[in-house]
């Protein structure tokens, strides 16, 4: 008989504080996802984007309009550094936080977790949300969208866990699959120590950065 899954309290004892950070696509759900996932687990749930923006004074949009996508990631890198040295969080990160090497070593000193979702529900979900998405103003949403999954699927692809989202499935149903898949990382984490994280492209090559 297999044995019971563990309850969300076993759970956070066993993740003695680890944060969990939740990457993936704009659209992907990660706010939506995190904010049950963290109270199953008596967790406190952090958006980075907001912090960005109340660190910075300014809206994400208005970032980008001033200090281009690379001052924004300078930002982005510095508020991931100070989240990394807090404890039992769920983190909804931003969707190009893993094209940056040095993110992903603070990613690594928690569980990294992988919200994908396919194309189609991305730009559903895009089309009814209001927030301006600087990555995607431009003539064709579609095809920028899909250029930029193309080019971050390796990347997110090295996260510790995936959890494939479908059309239907409410964020806390998407929460427990999640609160599921978490004992067998926990227990490759306890077998093994993880090795360094090492960023590929497309083609599946090393490279330092995708920016």
């Amino acid at each position: 008989m297999a044995a019971a899954s563990p309850s969300a309290g076993e759970l956070a004892q066993r993740l003695q504080g680890l944060n969990l950070y939740l990457v993936g696509m704009m659209g992907a759900g990660k706010s939506a996802v995190g904010r049950p996932l963290a109270e199953a687990l008596g967790y406190r749930f952090i958006d980075a984007d907001s912090v960005i923006e109340q660190t910075a004074g300014r809206s994400i949009a208005e970032i980008f309009a001033s200090d281009g996508e690379t001052g924004f990631r300078e930002l982005e890198t510095a508020v991931l550094d100070s989240i990394a040295h807090w404890h039992s969080l769920v983190v909804a990160t931003g969707g190009g936080v893993v094209s940056r090497p040095r993110n992903w070593g603070h990613l690594q000193q928690g569980v990294v977790i992988w919200l994908d979702a396919p194309q189609e529900l991305l730009l559903a979900r895009l089309a009814a949300d209001l927030t301006v998405r600087p990555l995607l103003a431009q003539a064709d949403p579609a095809e920028r969208l899909a250029a930029l999954l193309a080019e971050r699927r390796p990347l997110y692809g090295q996260a510790d866990l995936t959890v494939a989202q479908q059309a239907g499935e409410s964020p806390s149903q998407i929460a427990q699959r999640l609160l599921q898949g978490l004992p067998g990382i926990l227990r490759q984490r306890q077998q093994a120590p993880g090795a360094p994280a090492q960023l590929r492209d497309s083609d599946g090559q090393p490279t330092a950065s995708l920016n």
